[in-house]
């Protein structure tokens, strides 16, 4: 159950589908970020998936899913391909710029849905991409 509730949440990433990943998410969500806050809660995971939306389009690919045993924990690694499409604050100015970057994400799961997601890229990597 824990591999197909992480393969549902990135199969809705890649659609667009904010409301379906939202599905695969406890109410208590922990969402920690590369380079930024600690988000508690749905409504909070919400708004990011929602800002993330209107800022960036991206694609995840070349996924491998790795789960514990106890379906407790999971990770994932990814390349991210996108496209910088609204200037988020304080990040260079956005003009349809491409990137690419290898990620990864951390998980605990609970009751089938996922409790916590910690990701992580290199934000100067993409700063270069986007810049140049």
């Amino acid at each position: 159950m824990s591999r197909e509730t992480i393969e549902r949440y990135y199969a809705a990433f890649n659609a667009g589908d904010g409301a379906g990943m939202l599905a695969c998410v406890t109410d208590d969500i922990e969402h920690r970020v590369n380079e930024g806050d600690i988000r508690r809660g749905k409504a909070l995971f919400a708004e990011f998936c929602a800002h993330m939306g209107t800022s960036y389009r991206e694609e995840l690919r070349d996924m491998v899913i790795f789960v514990t045993p106890d379906g407790t924990r999971g990770a994932a690694e990814f390349t991210v391909h996108g496209t910088y499409l609204q200037t988020d604050p304080g990040l260079p100015e956005a003009r349809g710029q491409g990137y690419v970057l290898p990620a990864g994400a951390f998980f605990d799961l609970k009751g089938g849905l996922i409790a916590r997601v910690t990701t992580f890229y290199n934000l100067a990597d993409w700063m270069r991409q986007v810049s140049g």
